[in-house]
């Protein structure tokens, strides 16, 4: 097990002005990877927001070819809004797939990428995991506080370590949480 790994987070948004830090560093916290131990401290999930979702697609590349040259230790994740003009996740995680091809990225190195792809926004996961319920056709109530984020990730995390049932996940939801499981057992020992 490597002594030191890093989970690299681009996401939609704004620096200081979007809740998917608080989310994201909740939630990986929470699920405590095995393959991270010990947990030495918080530099090891580091957010980059970056901007519109254009922007995230074209930076995707960069920050893999990075990661790449880190090593085996570090993982990219992207989080991203599917928005009403896309339908699934399949559909933006081909955008970006189009995008890391013209920047020279295999199809090897563009699947060690962990997407996650909230429809319509986070807000409609943390509507859900508080609520129990959302509507993905729509955008879910801002959030302007930290805490109830925070309650949402690790509702999350114990819905995802199978501590806690609840109703079934939101289409968006559970796809990401497949590409979550999908890194878990590539990890695996």
């Amino acid at each position: 097990m490597p002594s030191r790994t890093q989970i690299i987070c681009l996401h939609e948004g704004k620096e200081g002005r979007s809740i998917d830090p608080i989310f994201i560093r909740t939630l990986l916290k929470a699920l405590d990877p095995a393959w991270i131990r010990p947990w030495p401290g918080n530099n090891i999930i580091r957010t980059n927001a970056c901007g519109g979702r254009s922007d995230l697609i074209l930076k995707m590349p960069t920050e893999l070819r990075a990661c790449l040259e880190m090593g085996a230790d570090t993982t990219l994740m992207v989080w991203a809004d599917l928005d009403h003009n896309v339908e699934n996740g399949e559909e933006l995680k081909a955008g970006f797939w189009t995008a890391a091809q013209q920047s020279g990225i295999t199809r090897e190195q563009f699947d060690q990428v962990v997407f996650v792809f909230s429809k319509d926004r986070i807000e409609n996961w943390i509507e859900f995991l508080l609520t129990g319920t959302t509507d993905e056709s729509r955008e879910g109530p801002r959030q302007k506080h930290d805490k109830p984020v925070a309650d949402a990730a690790k509702t999350l995390a114990r819905r995802c370590l199978g501590r806690e049932n609840g109703p079934p996940l939101p289409p968006s939801l559970e796809w990401s949480c497949q590409s979550w499981r999908n890194l878990v057992e590539k990890m695996r020992p």
